[in-house]
């Protein structure tokens, strides 16, 4: 903290150092500068957006889609798929698309991913109730904070 100086002032210091004067909040009344690398002002910066950067890409959707005549084998392959993803601490969209008659048959449709839910409860819970989108039955399930 050398206080309030003039410009040329502290450039001189600065130059003294055998550093340079960056400006950090211009707005402030007086401008607030500091004697620092600038170099490594800028590596620190663009380090700090890369852990930030990689914080929230953590928390990216995945999804899942399922049909009304899903087979079991290929029922179980989307649960382990589920499953990974939600132990990796991504929340995961599932989707069950229903095709012609199938829609008269939302009832079966909403059991079917119920049960599907429910055998990924140990991994993640549902954000909100399962609801139709169009021809779709559509459920968001989170990862638990045991499951990361």
């Amino acid at each position: 903290m050398l206080g309030i100086m003039s410009t040329s002032d502290a450039l001189a210091k600065a130059k003294e150092a055998e550093l340079d004067l960056v400006e950090i909040s211009p707005k402030a009344d007086p401008p607030v500068a500091k004697i620092i690398d600038y170099g490594k002002f800028l590596y620190d910066q663009k380090k700090k957006e890369k852990q930030a950067k990689k914080a929230t890409k953590s928390a990216e959707m995945k999804g899942i889609r399922l049909s009304f005549r899903i087979g079991v084998g290929d029922l179980e392959r989307q649960r382990k798929h589920a499953e990974e993803f939600l132990s990796n601490g991504h929340p995961v969209r599932i989707q069950m698309i229903l095709r012609g008659r199938e829609k008269a048959h939302k009832d079966l449709a909403f059991e079917k991913l119920g049960a599907f839910i429910e055998s990924l409860s140990e991994f993640g819970q549902s954000e909100q109730k399962s609801r139709m989108s169009g021809s779709q039955l559509v459920a968001i399930l989170k990862p638990t904070k045991s499951s990361k």
